[in-house]
C-alpha cells in the first residue's frame, strides 16, 4: 500500500476548514482549476454521452425471501444510479441489494435517491427523499462531480458530513464510496491526469475523515477500475469510456457489499484489528481500492493524540473478508 504524507495533511486541512465553515482556497489553485475544467470539457466531448441521462428505475423489493424487508437507500451521483445501464439488475444499488438479501436471508426494499451529475451540495435533497423510506442502511457514492465542477473541497466535505449525520440521526447505518481516482480516465490527458489524480485522492481522504466523524464508514474507490481499464477497457467501461460498464458496476458493488453487511452486523469482522489515527488511515485508504475505514476504540477511548481511532481494512475485491 503506497501513500503520501501530503494526503494526510491535506485531509486534516480540508476537514478542519469544513468544520469551521471555511475553505475559500482550493487545493490546486484557481489557475489549475481553470485548466482542469477546460480539460474536463474536452474529455466530456471526447467520451460522448452514455445511453440515457440517468440509470434505469430501480426502486423495489429484491430477494426471494420471507420476513420484513431490510430498508436500503442509495444516494449520490451517476455511479449510484448505474448511468449507462438499461437493466436495473446491472446497477450497483440492485446488485448490492440482491447481495445483501442473500447474506441476510431477508428481502431488501430499495429506494434510489441518487441523481446523475449530482455534487455533494445536492445530497440534502436526496436525504430528504431517502428519509421518507426510513432506511436502515444508506449507501452514498459521491465526489467525482465535485472535482469537475470546481467545488471548494471543504464545502463538498461539509455537505457530505451533514448528509451522513442526518441519516445517522434517523437511525440509518451509512456507507460512503469515496471520490474515485479520475486520473484513471484516459480521455483526460496529461499533465492534468496527474492533477486530477492528486485532487481526487486528497478529496477522498478528507471525505473519509468527515464521514467517520459523523458516524459512518467509507469504502475507497481509488483506482478500483484503473488496472482493468488498462487491460480490457471495452469490458470494464461503458460506451462513453468514462462511466463503468455492467461489469465495472459489478466490481464496484462487490467492493461495497462487505462494508454494508458489516454495518448491519451481518458480516464477520476480522479477529485482529489494528487501530490507526484517522488521518493516517484516510491517506492510506485513498490509495487502496476497496479499503474500508470505520471508527473504533483503544483502551475504551475513541480518540488519541492524533485524533479519532479508526480501523483500516483492506477489503479489495477478491480478498477474504478478514484480510487486513
Amino acid at each position: 500500500m503506497i501513500w503520501t504524507p501530503g494526503t494526510a495533511r491535506a485531509a486534516r486541512r480540508i476537514a478542519a476548514a469544513a468544520a469551521l465553515g471555511g475553505g475559500s482556497v482550493t487545493l490546486l489553485g484557481a489557475v489549475t482549476y481553470g485548466l482542469l475544467l477546460a480539460e474536463a470539457m474536452v474529455a466530456r466531448r471526447a467520451v460522448g454521452r452514455p445511453h440515457g441521462m440517468d440509470g434505469p428505475p430501480s426502486d423495489g423489493v429484491y430477494g426471494a425471501f420471507g420476513g420484513e424487508p431490510i430498508r436500503m437507500a442509495m444516494l449520490g451521483d451517476s455511479t449510484s444510479v448505474g448511468l449507462g445501464t438499461t437493466d436495473p439488475a446491472e446497477t450497483p444499488a440492485v446488485l448490492i441489494a440482491n447481495g445483501l438479501a442473500v447474506i441476510a436471508e431477508r428481502p431488501v426494499r430499495l429506494t434510489v435517491a441518487g441523481r446523475s451529475g449530482a455534487t455533494s451540495a445536492e445530497l440534502g435533497d436526496q436525504v430528504d427523499e431517502a428519509l421518507k423510506a426510513r432506511p436502515e442502511i444508506a449507501v452514498i457514492f459521491i465526489g467525482a462531480n465535485d472535482v469537475t465542477s470546481q467545488t471548494i473541497p471543504a464545502q463538498a466535505v461539509r455537505h457530505l458530513q451533514k448528509a451522513v449525520r442526518r441519516l445517522r440521526e434517523a437511525g440509518a447505518e451509512v456507507v460512503v464510496g469515496t471520490c474515485p481516482d479520475l486520473g484513471t480516465v484516459r480521455p483526460i490527458a496529461q499533465p492534468l491526469r496527474w492533477v486530477t489524480r492528486r485532487w481526487s485522492r486528497q478529496l477522498a481522504a478528507a471525505q473519509t475523515v468527515a464521514v467517520v466523524e459523523a458516524g459512518g464508514r467509507t469504502v475507497a474507490f481509488a483506482d478500483l477500475l484503473g488496472p482493468e481499464f488498462d487491460m480490457n477497457p471495452s469490458e470494464m467501461f461503458g460506451l462513453d469510456r468514462y462511466h463503468p460498464s455492467s461489469q465495472g458496476y459489478l466490481q464496484i458493488a462487490y467492493a461495497v457489499l462487505p462494508s454494508v453487511c458489516s454495518a448491519l452486523e451481518l458480516w464477520p469482522e476480522p479477529r485482529v484489528q489494528r487501530a490507526e489515527s484517522i488521518y493516517l488511515a484516510a491517506a492510506k485508504a485513498a490509495e487502496e481500492p476497496g479499503a474500508e475505514v470505520s471508527a473504533t476504540r483503544v483502551a475504551g477511548r475513541a480518540t488519541g493524540p492524533q485524533g479519532r481511532w479508526v480501523t483500516l481494512l483492506g477489503r479489495r475485491p477478491g480478498k477474504r473478508p478478514d484480510s487486513a
